[in-house]
C-alpha cells in the first residue's frame, strides 16, 4: 500500500507569506502530494527561559525566530487549493481559547469542502505559555482534553452545551459546522499523553527520531490500544524534519532525512516500512525561498514514488 505524502507550507522568516504560501500550496496539489501542513510557534525567546523541548543547553534554531500564524497559513493554502488535506502537526491548543479554536477550525473545514485534520499538542515552552497560554503551563493537558471536549460539541449539532473551566455554553447555536468530523490528531509521548490518544483521539503525530525507535513507539501504541479495548483504527502522520542540502552529506554522523533528495528519499523508504499512513515532509528550513522549495518537494516526491513510498 502506497503511503500518502504530505508537505510542509512554508512558515518560515525567508519566505512572503501572502505569495508563496498559496504557490507553494497550488505546486505542490500538481506534484501530487495528498496533505499541505504547517506548525506553531508563537514567538522566540531572547533570551530563553529554557532550552528547545524543555531540554536544558539545547539552543532554539534560529528558524523559529518568525514563524507565521498556522491557521492563517492554512487558509491561504485552502483558498489556492481544492484537494490536499489541510492539518496542522501541531497547533499547541492551549495557547488558543478553546471556544474560538473550535469555531476557526470548523469554519475553515466547511470553507474548503471538508479538508481539515486537527493535530493538537499541549507544548512545552515557558516562555510561549507565559505569553499567551490560556492556563497555567502545569494545567496544559487540562486544558487539551478541554479543546477535545470542546471542539467535538460545537462540530456536533445544535444546541451546543459544554461546560469547563474556560468555556461555559449553557445552550447555544454554534455554526458553520464542519463539511465532515473533523479528524483530532495529537502529538503524545508519554503514557498519560498516549492514553489520551487511545481514549479521546483519531490518530497520532509522531516526529522521527529514527526508524527503530518509531517502530518501537508504534508497537507500544498498539499494545496501549489493545489493553485498553479500542478497536478503532489509529491514524498515523509522521512528521520529519528535513536538512536537505544541493550536494549528498558525506560524514559518517549523518542524521535521518539529513542530506541530499536521494539520502531523504532512502530515510523516507526505510521509514514507509514502519507501516504508518502517511509521511509529512518539511522542507522549508534549509530552502532559499520558494522556488527552491517547489523544485526540492517535486524532486523528493517523484523519487519516493519512485522508490515505491
Amino acid at each position: 500500500m502506497t503511503t500518502r505524502l504530505g508537505l510542509g507550507l512554508p512558515q518560515m522568516r525567508q519566505y512572503s507569506i501572502g505569495e508563496d504560501v498559496p504557490e507553494v500550496a497550488r505546486a505542490a496539489e500538481r506534484i501530487g502530494y495528498d496533505s499541505l501542513w504547517v506548525f506553531e510557534r508563537a514567538l522566540f525567546p531572547e533570551p530563553a527561559r529554557q532550552g528547545l523541548y524543555g531540554v536544558d543547553g539545547l539552543l532554539w534554531p534560529d528558524d523559529y525566530r518568525a514563524v507565521a500564524d498556522p491557521l492563517v497559513t492554512l487558509t491561504l493554502a485552502a483558498a489556492a487549493t481544492e484537494r490536499a488535506e489541510l492539518g496542522s502537526s501541531v497547533l499547541v491548543a492551549p495557547l488558543h481559547m478553546p471556544f474560538q479554536l473550535a469555531k476557526s477550525l470548523a469554519t475553515l473545514d466547511a470553507a474548503s469542502g471538508g479538508r481539515v485534520v486537527a493535530g493538537l499538542g499541549s507544548g512545552w515552552s515557558l516562555d510561549e505559555y507565559a505569553a499567551s497560554g490560556v492556563r497555567p503551563f502545569e494545567q496544559r493537558g487540562k486544558v487539551l482534553d478541554e479543546v477535545i471536549d470542546l471542539c467535538r460539541a460545537v462540530w456536533g449539532p445544535d444546541p451546543v452545551v459544554h461546560r469547563g473551566p474556560t468555556a461555559d455554553i449553557a445552550s447555544a447555536v454554534v455554526g458553520p459546522k464542519p463539511a465532515r468530523p473533523i479528524p483530532i490528531l495529537l502529538a503524545a509521548g508519554s503514557d498519560r499523553a498516549l492514553r489520551r490518544l487511545v481514549d479521546r483521539a483519531d490518530g497520532w503525530l509522531p516526529v522521527s527520531a529514527g526508524a527503530e525507535r518509531l517502530a518501537a513507539e508504534w508497537r507500544r501504541l498498539r499494545d496501549l490500544a489493545e489493553e485498553r479495548g479500542r478497536t478503532e483504527p489509529i491514524r498515523t502522520v509522521l512528521r520529519v524534519n528535513t536538512d536537505w542540502r544541493a550536494e549528498p552529506y558525506e560524514g559518517t554522523d549523518r542524521r535521518p532525512f539529513q542530506g541530499s533528495a536521494d539520502q531523504i528519499v532512502a530515510d523516507l523508504v526505510e521509514h514507509a516500512r514502519i507501516g504508518l499512513d502517511e509521511i509529512l515532509v518539511d522542507l522549508q528550513s534549509t530552502a532559499r525561498d520558494a522556488r527552491e522549495l517547489t523544485d526540492v518537494a517535486a524532486e523528493v516526491f517523484v523519487k519516493a514514488r519512485a522508490a515505491g513510498v
